[in-house]
């Protein structure tokens, strides 16, 4: 394969290895693969953690703990060519959050072509030189070896036509669990020495509200990407388990806002006779509950906020 290495198994690490921990992020479109990735790493078990000073203050997507490593996973929103403020704002904090991780992680799927959208965001990474970069090839299972083999070429090029160096590239299954293992072990020697960062399980509210509402969005965007790219802001007005229930059978009450920027893109968002609220509402609220480990009962409402990604106040309010 021309001096192009392509990792399939682990290595043993040494008995007296030092403890690492630092940031990883996935980059990548939009259905790369990027969340079923970071929930197979971390397992279902999400750490949400405060805002210490001397770490992040990026979203904390989930933590991998190990004992002789932490791998913080942040979350940067996705990037794409700026229109609005929103945009430029958007692509100047995944600049920053790229340039200040430790390792960047660019997904691609098996089983499509390297496209322009993998390619803009290529581009970009090439201009982060200090961060080291690993290409993941994600979705491995729904390929046969041959394409699979022929992704990874195409990454390798693609790489050395921008001059980008691939650390490693990995592919992975992550909803066959395939490599997932060692996509972290290859991950945590990029990691700077140090303590952990974070204690196990510690959790606070307000980043869950972030995610939540992350987790709302990406669902209300699911299919309407393209008529609404980034006119969706959620806010969650409020997270309060249901008074009056048994200990075993708690149940969360979670009541969010979707705002957009103008009323005749309600209909979008609302669906014929409300069927894609309601889809939303059934697939946002399976993710919830799995991030949360509680049952929840979501009640989603559609509002307009008058061109909110132009106007800076109402920008700050909706948490950009």
């Amino acid at each position: 394969m021309g001096g192009m290495s392509v990792r399939t198994q682990s290595s043993e690490q040494p008995a007296d290895a030092v403890h690492r921990a630092g940031f990883a992020c996935f980059v990548g479109r939009p259905n790369a693969g990027k969340s079923t990735l970071t929930n197979a790493l971390v397992g279902q078990k999400v750490a949400i953690t405060s805002n210490r000073p001397q770490t992040t203050r990026h979203t904390v997507r989930g933590i991998v703990h190990r004992p002789d490593a932490q791998l913080v996973l942040v979350d940067t929103p996705g990037l794409h060519k700026p229109r609005t403020l929103l945009g430029e704002r958007l692509n100047d904090v995944v600049r920053t959050t790229w340039a200040e991780v430790d390792v960047i992680g660019f997904c691609l799927p098996a089983d499509q072509k390297i496209g322009p959208g993998d390619r803009f965001i290529a581009k970009e990474l090439a201009g982060i030189k200090k961060t080291p970069k690993i290409a993941v090839v994600t979705k491995t299972d729904l390929v046969d070896s041959k394409a699979l083999a022929e992704q990874l070429i195409a990454v390798d090029q693609l790489g050395k036509e921008l001059g980008i160096t691939w650390q490693e590239i990995v592919p992975v299954s992550a909803t066959a669990g395939q490599q997932v293992g060692l996509l972290a072990d290859l991950l945590i020697p990029l990691m700077p020495e140090g303590p952990a960062l974070y204690p196990e399980g510690d959790l606070t509210d307000e980043p869950e509200q972030v995610m939540v509402a992350e987790l709302i969005r990406e669902a209300a965007l699911e299919g309407v990407r393209d008529e609404l790219p980034h006119s969706i802001a959620v806010v969650v007005e409020e997270m309060l388990p249901r008074e009056d229930r048994p200990a075993d059978k708690p149940l969360l009450d979670i009541h969010a806002n979707l705002y957009i920027e103008r009323s005749s893109q309600k209909g979008i968002v609302i669906g014929p006779k409300g069927k894609r609220l309601k889809d939303v509402g059934i697939k946002s609220r399976k993710q919830i509950e799995a991030l949360l480990g509680t049952p929840v009962f979501l009640d989603l409402h559609v509002k307009v906020a008058k061109d909110w990604q132009r106007d800076p106040k109402q920008l700050r309010r909706l948490g950009f």
